[in-house]
């Protein structure tokens, strides 16, 4: 009991029969459970008025005025307890029944848990959700206000409704989960839903609502056509949250909830990939630093220190010595030549494409000097920041199968090259399982839900000029599961459909294998128009006047825009629907 009440952020004090003072330490409980196996010991003394009292307690005392000459009784005087405490359980009738019930529970539980691992177990069945009701107004509000004036469903009950275990969920509040890739495992055998992608034509600087559609399309599959539907999208990066863009949650009655949460710091992932990404960063200048500033004999003595008398060499390094193509085993039996070969990178400044990053739009540290503190001995270099989602590691958590593949892509990141022209990668600074660490928890897809209470996984945010952008196949794969043969899930491809759509294509499908049955192409007013020669768009100035009033003349010339976008997404022979 203890345990658990600590892990729910209370301050517990244990104490026993023989603590000094124990009426008053009992005094200063909230929520007192007393389980002393000592008949009616707790008086109103140590009950601090108001307190929770919860008796575990359960004993026999003398009482001649009942046919078996005794009664069952608690460790509390009920009696005079009631009078103090705000709430109290019975001996009989309090903890007993809550113990059979919570058993009838766990059985439930793993009766549930054990036929859905059996081989023939079909989660195509429709999802018992409890749908969210819109209260739409006029005018419309804006988006934080809408999102804000409706209450979402505890996270827990929509991953019940789903069909998610618990020992598969990992809390993070109240509104807000991850999930574990073990739920791949129980539902290898069920069979895929319907698999859409929603991309966009040329969209202007404003963006074009593929993300409101998307939440808008899977909030009509599922609170209204009562499809089991999940929306997959990607993390919204920082710096075009506080920048002109905005957030990525959607809009108007269409958006992922709690929405300040999505927008910010969610349950951790960029800023996981912030780390690992400047880890090797770090990782990268001082193995330049100490190459430049010791001997072959001190390097070798730092990277193969000895331990308990024994110097050996760890995996990675014997992966290294795999590369070099030297097939010795032992340190000791390496040449003095193979040694320096071995701990020398060599590694060529001016070839160096590893950043350092940061989540946020910070224009002074597009171009920076690094190594200026005298403690660097005059070895420095102009470095930069780019922005977190830039970061390759971004791109490999969205692309990546399982955990050990991504210690494997991970390990073959180059980072620059060495003066003899050979590339220079993660595992050979011996990092990558450092990085692997702490990027071990944001492989897990992220659970939230829509305003009207269906599920949506947030996962990974790679931009789609420098990488692919598209949310993790991971997200995907677990929802394509969940949702069953008749349900569908709603991904989302970043940018217009000639970068995202066709990355989801030809990056993201060739990896996850998986095929969409449909492209829902978002294509609007606005956006048309200035295809057809109208003012151009800029962020942050007054929208021209032609795009907020009827002008037939540009709109139907910027169709030739949409009809492109159309033609290269049937080349990939899939069915198109303009949304």
């Amino acid at each position: 009991m203890s345990l658990l009440l600590i892990k729910r952020n209370a301050t517990v004090t244990v104490c026993h029969t023989k603590t000094v003072d124990l009426p008053s330490v009992a005094r200063e409980a909230d929520i007192l459970v007393v389980a002393a196996g000592c008949p009616e010991m707790v008086t109103k003394d140590y009950i601090k008025p108001g307190a929770v009292v919860i008796d575990c307690g359960i004993s026999y005392i003398p009482d001649p005025t009942k046919s078996s000459g005794r009664r069952l009784v608690g460790d509390i005087k009920y009696a005079e307890v009631k009078e103090v405490a705000g709430w109290v359980t019975p001996v009989p009738g309090g903890v007993g029944p809550m113990t059979v019930a919570m058993l009838i529970r766990n059985t439930v539980k793993c009766f549930k848990e054990l036929v859905l691992q059996q081989p023939d177990c079909s989660m195509d069945t429709e999802w018992k959700m409890r749908y969210l009701p819109l209260k739409p107004v006029r005018p419309v509000p804006s988006d934080i206000v809408i999102a804000r004036n409706q209450t979402p469903k505890s996270i827990s009950v929509l991953a019940e409704e789903i069909g998610i275990m618990d020992d598969e969920l990992e809390l993070y509040g109240s509104h807000k989960a991850k999930v574990s890739l073990s739920i791949l495992d129980r539902l290898e055998n069920n069979k895929n839903g319907n698999y859409i992608v929603v991309t966009g034509i040329t969209p202007t600087p404003l963006g074009e609502g593929k993300s409101t559609t998307t939440m808008g399309l899977a909030q009509s599959l599922g609170a209204h056509l009562k499809r089991n539907t999940f929306a997959c999208v990607r993390q919204p990066s920082q710096g075009p949250t506080f920048g002109i863009k905005g957030g990525a949650a959607g809009g108007g009655y269409s958006q992922v909830i709690p929405m300040e949460e999505f927008n910010l710091h969610l349950t951790g992932d960029i800023h996981a990939i912030t780390a690992a990404n400047n880890l090797l960063a770090a990782a990268l200048d001082a193995r330049i630093f100490h190459e430049s500033t010791q001997t072959d004999r001190a390097l070798f003595n730092r990277l193969v220190p000895v331990k308990n008398g024994v110097r050996t060499f760890s995996s990675i390094q014997r992966e290294r010595l795999k590369k070099l193509e030297i097939s010795k085993v032992h340190p000791e039996e390496l040449s003095e030549e193979e040694k320096s070969k071995f701990c020398r990178l060599d590694i060529d400044p001016s070839t160096i494409t590893w950043q350092r990053v940061i989540d946020t739009n910070d224009r002074y540290l597009r171009k920076i000097t690094i190594g200026q503190s005298a403690t660097e001995k005059g070895i420095s270099r102009e470095a930069q920041f780019d922005i977190s989602v830039a970061s390759e590691l971004m791109a490999i958590l969205a692309l990546t199968s399982s955990l050990e593949d991504m210690r494997e892509r991970i390990g073959r990141i180059v980072v620059a090259s060495s003066r003899g022209g050979q590339p220079v990668t993660a595992d050979d600074l011996g990092v990558s399982g450092a990085l692997t660490v702490l990027m071990k928890d944001a492989i897990n897809p992220n659970l939230m839900q829509t305003l009207e209470g269906t599920p949506v996984f947030v996962h990974a945010g790679p931009f789609a000029n420098i990488a692919h952008g598209n949310s993790s196949i991971l997200a995907d794969k677990i929802a394509l599961k969940l949702v069953g043969e008749n349900g569908y899930v709603v991904t989302e491809a970043g940018f217009g459909a000639d970068i995202g759509m066709e990355k989801f294509f030809n990056i993201k499908c060739r990896y996850s294998g998986l095929i969409p049955n449909c492209v829902a192409m978002v294509a609007t007013v606005r956006a048309l128009k200035m295809h057809g020669g109208g003012p151009t768009v800029t962020a942050g100035q007054p929208i021209h006047s032609e795009y907020s009033q009827e002008n037939l003349e540009l709109l139907p010339k910027g169709f030739v825009n949409l009809e492109r976008h159309i033609g290269n997404a049937l080349k990939f022979g899939i069915p198109v629907c303009v949304a």
